[in-house]
């Protein structure tokens, strides 16, 4: 019946983390003992005071019919707030937020609503697995720039500039990093805006959904720089910092003629997000930050575990990332290698490797733009954390 099919849907590919995190728990199903470190899911509780607030929202009785497309004004007035302290976007108020069902939504209701047929969108690469799919589901071409691990993954403003066509339309970069947890500092950020206000139809989508989750100190955002807020997109979302991500709330903030453009066309595809989850997001971001930083000093701690764990596999080769809780080895010295019946030619091969024997369930670096190395999540107890590179550690150390 393949021929009812679109052909949009035909040539879209799967999300990788979704699909290793599927093989993942079809062994689990079949009684295999499998560690998941392939989905980017905090292994935290989503902190009381939000529980709370869904559940007094539920009682209150007055969140069951259809919220405003936007989102609720209080919610984004707080948004707003939010994002004139602490990420210093003087310009942002609640007529520039949308509230989406998710960062992701939020995403492709931007690149739904800027593309035609034929445009650019230049991504730093390494990236996250959809924006590519995203854009050419618009009907945009993906144009990638490569960073490399001798510069923590991070591609240049100068890599921008060369990149950048009249066919151009957007940039797209995540800070902290998805997959490589790398943090662009304000200076190059800096450099990137002075390259993008060159370019009177070229906008910036900056996804921020892992700010709070950063251990290069303070968070800067593009949006906030001088002649950037009219051409900036900030995403971000209560998935990771709030340990939400089955609530599925996230939000833009955007000059007002985008976010009527986002208000549009959510209005068409979904309405407004669920309204129980929006009242626990205002929960969460005017609430008490402590679990949020306790979870972030967690993460940090976990790093430092991972990283002497990952240090101790010869072979691997690894920057330390500043963010986000991802790490990015390079795996090359492992390609050409096989054992038990397993020939490792790539990162794919690498990754259904340690799945078959190690049982431990990784993300190859190939959806990520970067095939030379595999994402590893450290959204993990310590206990599993231990156990998965040691297992990593004998499988890798199998292969001949």
């Amino acid at each position: 019946m393949n021929s009812i099919l679109s052909d949009r849907i035909i040539n879209m590919e799967e999300s990788a983390t979704l699909a290793m995190a599927k093989k993942a728990r079809e062994l689990k199903s079949q009684g295999v003992d499998i560690i998941s470190l392939s989905l980017g899911e905090p292994d935290f509780k989503t902190p009381k005071h939000i529980q709370e607030a869904a559940k007094d929202a539920i009682d209150e009785g007055k969140y069951f019919s259809y919220p405003p497309v936007a989102g609720y004004q209080d919610l984004r007035e707080a948004i707003a707030k939010k994002l004139r302290e602490e990420n210093e976007i003087a310009e942002a108020k609640a007529e520039n937020i949308v509230v989406s069902t998710g960062a992701k939504h939020s995403i492709a209701n931007v690149f739904m609503c800027m593309i035609n047929e034929g445009d650019e969108v230049v991504i730093f690469s390494p990236y996250w697995v959809s924006y590519a799919e995203i854009i050419k589901l618009a009907g945009g071409v993906p144009i990638l720039i490569q960073g490399t691990l001798e510069n923590n993954f991070k591609a240049t403003a100068a890599q921008l500039e060369a990149a950048i066509t009249a066919k151009t339309k957007g940039v797209i970069f995540s800070s902290p990093c998805n997959p490589t947890g790398s943090v662009f500092s304000k200076e190059e950020l800096e450099a990137i805006a002075e390259v993008v206000k060159k370019h009177e139809n070229v906008m910036v989508i900056a996804d921020e959904i892992y700010e709070k989750i950063n251990f290069a100190g303070r968070n800067y955002s593009i949006g906030s720089f001088p002649g950037m807020f009219e051409k900036t997109v900030t995403v971000n979302g209560f998935s990771k910092g709030y340990a939400m991500t089955g609530w599925r709330v996230g939000y833009i903030c955007a000059p007002v003629w985008m976010a009527k453009a986002v208000e549009k066309i959510q209005g068409q595809f979904t309405s407004g997000g669920t309204g129980i989850a929006q009242r626990a997001a205002l929960a969460g971001i005017i609430g008490d930050q402590t679990p949020t930083t306790e979870m972030a000093n967690a993460y940090l701690r976990r790093r430092g575990l991972v990283l002497d764990l990952l240090r101790d596999i010869p072979g691997i080769k690894t920057h330390v990332p500043e963010g986000a809780f991802y790490f990015f080895p390079d795996v090359t010295a492992f390609f050409g290698r096989s054992a038990k019946g397993h020939e490792v030619k790539n990162a794919d091969d690498l990754c259904l490797y340690l799945l078959a024997e190690a049982h431990v369930s990784l993300v190859t670096g190939a959806a990520f733009g970067a095939p030379d190395c595999i994402r590893l999540s450290y959204a993990a107890s310590d206990e599993e954390l231990v156990d998965a590179l040691s297992r990593m550690k004998k499988a890798l150390g199998d292969l001949a």
